[in-house]
């Protein structure tokens, strides 16, 4: 009989204490929710530099560069771009110190001119990135003017439609479509605009029949609808382009970077490797094979690049 009013009195006071248990947590979780919001005001605490960083992203001196990252469609404020150098600079710095064993001073300067050429690049291939993108929608643009004109709506209707439907990049840039013609701008001049802007073969066509047929008038369903067929088989045309020439697109990317690996190795491995490139003759050698290897570069991307 002991055993028994034991066990179940332990048994009781487990449960009990589990009881009680759930219960605490759950008024510290309370408690901890009204002190959080009581101090902070239910918002998330930012470090000194993050508050920095906004008010530079709030001043004059922030607008170019703003205006710089938004064309190249890089999802960055300015004051994540400026520490996004800062951060590479010293990565390249330390790189350069580590592998072919440079001063402060030389590697230095070479971050800056790695850097310049690589922000460059980034900036010409991002754009182009993103006006390929811009153009890879064009056919739903179309379709969707297409039904929006063929349902009654207005030329300038179905593009604030347009502007509404379509994901990003177009979205931004059929945006600020709507809004130059909503504040006033002539319609030719602003379609004129959004052609400079991004600057296609495909737009400027899409560009042209607008403007014809809000001059001349016509079945303006018709003529989209065609630009959309027509616009999709040639998107199906390029991937099918891309897909065969993938091998050699790869391989315009990989000889480059061979050799600049095989020196950093070769430089840690031996001790002094990389001092014969610093005479006369070095240098010649080693301006061949840079020019060599861009050379290669630029010729198989030239034969991988079939224009449709």
């Amino acid at each position: 009989m002991t055993p028994f009013l034991v066990s179940t009195l332990a048994a009781f006071m487990l449960i009990l204490s589990v009881y009680f248990f759930l219960d605490y947590r759950m008024e510290k979780r309370e408690w901890r929710k009204n002190v959080h919001q009581f101090y902070q005001d239910g918002k998330k605490r930012k470090s000194v530099m993050v508050l920095i960083g906004d008010r530079f992203d709030r001043t004059e001196m922030a607008i170019p560069i703003y205006e710089k990252l938004r064309a190249a469609n890089i999802p960055f404020t300015p004051s994540e771009y400026i520490g996004a150098q800062v951060v590479v600079y010293m990565g390249i710095i330390m790189l350069f110190q580590r592998l072919f064993n440079m001063k402060l001073l030389a590697s230095l300067l070479f971050a800056v001119v790695t850097i310049e050429i690589g922000k460059f690049i980034l900036f010409i291939v991002r754009k182009n990135y993103m006006k390929q993108k811009i153009v890879e929608q064009l056919p739903e643009i179309c379709r969707t003017l297409a039904n929006a004109t063929r349902s009654g709506m207005t030329l300038t209707q179905g593009l604030n439609l347009v502007a509404q439907e379509v994901s990003e990049p177009a979205k931004g840039e059929f945006q600020r479509l709507a809004q130059e013609i909503a504040l006033g701008m002539d319609f030719s001049s602003a379609l004129k605009s959004l052609e400079k802007r991004i600057n296609s073969r495909e737009f400027q066509l899409f560009v042209a029949t607008l403007l014809i047929q809000k001059k001349a008038g016509g079945n303006l369903y018709a003529v989209l609808d065609e630009m959309n067929q027509t616009l999709e088989e040639r998107k199906i045309l390029i991937q099918e382009v891309k897909t065969m020439t993938a091998e050699q697109r790869y391989v315009s990317y990989i000889v480059p970077v061979i050799p600049i690996f095989l020196v950093a190795m070769m430089n840690n491995v031996i001790d002094g490797f990389m001092d014969s490139l610093t005479s006369g003759v070095g240098l010649i050698l080693g301006a061949i094979f840079v020019g060599g290897t861009i050379l290669t570069f630029i010729l198989v991307r030239k034969v991988t690049n079939i224009r449709v």
